[in-house]
């Protein structure tokens, strides 16, 4: 995966051995101690040196990169949690090789039987703009049903559905039949309640067989990903967000 751009910021070299390897400052202390660090192709002994994005950092013949905001898609497969713990099931953060995952978070989640587009970041600004709901978010999902598409489900989902233990209906949501002969439609919906689309599925009589998030907002699952694969979003997307 290719990096994000981000811009020229200075950060001490230890500090950013830190955040590019995932050492403690101890660690990072260390290594340059140790002249296993170079700047700029010449060895750099001194932890309070300041790096830019611009600067060539390499330890052990790699280079290294100035971390900034972390902005992910991941292809998610079936079996698979996100979240950071699970008695049960692996977590999603198991599919993608980053240092620091503690930091990361998921902007929206997905069930652990459910594939497709998951975003994992660490801006938690820029998280909140997809999963609040008064942004409403659009979220496009492809679902494959157990039972005949009902003649009035398109209706009855824009008008909103009652869902058991809930207040209110659930926002107007937008059906495409993509083959009536397979069940098969495209949801999108503006919420991200628990479990929303089977829950609204089951409330119109029928029941979800798969379940597969195709889009979040203007950010595309990329067809050339393979189940488990990831890679950093272009800044294209990250700015479709805001």
């Amino acid at each position: 995966m290719a990096q994000n751009k981000v811009q020229q910021e200075k950060a001490r070299l230890d500090k950013f051995l830190c955040d590019a390897l995932g050492v403690t400052r101890r660690e990072a202390t260390i290594l340059i101690k140790r002249a296993e660090v170079t700047v700029d192709g010449a060895i750099c002994k001194v932890a309070s040196v300041k790096v830019t994005s611009e600067s060539v950092v390499e330890w052990q013949d790699r280079k290294l990169e100035m971390r900034g905001p972390r902005y992910i898609m991941l292809f998610k497969p079936d079996g698979f949690v996100c979240s950071h713990e699970d008695g049960f099931n692996q977590t999603a953060l198991a599919l993608i090789d980053e240092v620091k995952k503690e930091d990361l978070h998921f902007a929206g989640r997905l069930d652990v039987d459910t594939t497709g587009l998951v975003l994992i970041t660490d801006d938690g600004k820029w998280s909140h703009r997809i999963t609040s709901p008064k942004h409403k978010c659009e979220k496009t999902y492809r679902v494959l049903l157990a039972d005949a598409i009902g003649d009035d489900y398109a209706e009855k989902l824009a008008q909103g559905i009652e869902l058991r233990n809930e207040r209110e209906l659930t926002a107007p949501a937008k059906l495409e039949v993509v083959d009536a002969s397979n069940n098969e439609v495209l949801l999108t919906i503006t919420e991200g309640k628990y479990h929303q689309v089977k829950r609204m599925f089951a409330a119109l009589g029928n029941k979800v067989d798969e379940l597969h998030r195709e889009r979040i907002g203007n950010i595309v699952l990329d067809d050339t990903l393979e189940p488990g694969e990831c890679r950093y979003l272009t800044q294209e997307e990250i700015d479709s967000v805001w």
